[in-house]
């Protein structure tokens, strides 16, 4: 059955209740109505403008790609349960300074990661906003945290998997250290998508290239040996040292804690340089423990220069001050990270934790007791 249409092909509306057709907010839409100023936006989003409009609020690329693209399957629940009727995905990029990224000092890097955390989700509110003031719905998940900690850890905690998006859109290649490589920012983006409920004119086609250079810099890089050569990733060595002031990391802090006698058994277990390092993750955002993967990656056309120019000094410069760096290795007892950080940078302490991955176990009452009267 057809809706029913006015005179003019408009489909008409049922008649409302007296009380709420005199209401004058009512009556202020129905006026705009019959004047034809709140018509329906165009069914299809011109990409031009969509392009202009992502890159004036502060992108530095984007594509759109539709929620129909058979590599996008596994996002297609996620995306509907967050905005019903979604049709496109926009994904965008955000650069981040290289050399920021670089440095050894982790707070430097750290605040690089956050501002640009910042202006990715400030520029997918201003398209996310300027969407629907054109007549569309239209949502943006956040570019990292704050994600969904009530599914952790048995279920994914994101809404939308911006890498994901990203690769299906055209906007890069994942690479080796599983970062997106754009072909011209390389591994320095951080990225970002919005929901909308249209279709667009025009969707990005994914690279006929990976950016990728297979220096296997990345490898040399990370401290906890969770990329290797062949490609295979030791995503749970990577978030246990790397993510170590987030989500599993502060579990295992805070048992540490529930478990220590007194504030000094306390301290013989975290350091005061860990306790200062927490309070400043706690007080404001959490800090990486790494990240080198991404920053010695010299992939990406505007990044690739200096390592065709001189690989060794590129090395020195780039590669040397992560690896000399002496810093706390975080590993789960009996893994390989812990194996590959002793054998492979004596000169950073590896330290066992758990990780926050499994309860600790529990202990009777009457056994808690003998234990701390013994």
């Amino acid at each position: 059955m057809t809706a029913a249409r006015d005179t003019q092909g408009g489909p008409t509306h049922p008649p409302l209740p007296a009380k709420l057709a005199a209401h004058p907010s009512v009556q202020a839409v129905l006026a705009r109505r019959g004047t034809g100023a709140s018509g329906r936006p165009p069914a299809v989003i011109d990409a031009a403008w969509l392009r202009e409009l992502c890159l004036a609020a502060g992108a530095d690329d984007a594509a759109a790609v539709s929620l129909d693209h058979p590599d996008l399957a596994g996002e297609r629940e996620y995306a509907q349960s967050a905005l019903p009727g979604t049709r496109t995905l926009i994904a965008m990029a955000v650069r981040m300074n290289r050399d920021n990224c670089r440095s050894p000092a982790r707070s430097v890097a750290n605040q690089e990661f956050h501002q640009a955390d910042e202006q990715a989700n400030q520029a997918a509110r201003s398209v996310t906003r300027s969407l629907q003031d054109a007549g569309y719905r239209a949502l943006n998940p956040s570019v990292g945290f704050p994600q969904e900690m009530d599914h952790f850890p048995s279920e994914r905690i994101w809404v939308v998997a911006h890498k994901t998006v990203a690769v299906a859109a055209g906007l890069g290649v994942m690479g080796l250290h599983r970062n997106v490589i754009h072909p011209r920012f390389g591994s320095f983006i951080l990225l970002v998508t919005v929901l909308v409920d249209a279709e667009v004119s025009e969707y990005g086609q994914a690279l006929d290239y990976n950016p990728c250079i297979d220096c296997k810099l990345c490898v040399a890089a990370c401290p906890v040996g969770a990329i290797a050569k062949d490609g295979a990733f030791d995503a749970l060595a990577c978030t246990t040292h790397n993510y170590r002031e987030f989500m599993s990391g502060f579990t295992d802090w805070a048992q540490t804690v529930a478990d220590s006698e007194d504030a000094a058994d306390y301290r013989s277990r975290v350091t005061d340089s860990e306790s200062a390092s927490m309070w400043q993750s706690l007080s404001s955002p959490p800090g990486y423990k790494s990240g080198y993967c991404l920053a010695v990656c010299p992939a990406g056309e505007d990044v690739l220069g200096p390592y065709l120019d001189d690989r060794k000094s590129f090395m020195d410069t780039v590669l040397r001050p992560l690896q000399d760096k002496k810093e706390t290795l975080y590993v789960l007892p009996g893994s390989h990270a812990q194996e590959y950080a002793q054998r492979r940078f004596p000169h950073k302490p590896a330290k066992e934790v758990t990780g926050g991955w499994q309860p600790p176990t529990r202990r009777s009452a009457s056994t808690d007791r003998e234990t701390r009267t013994s």
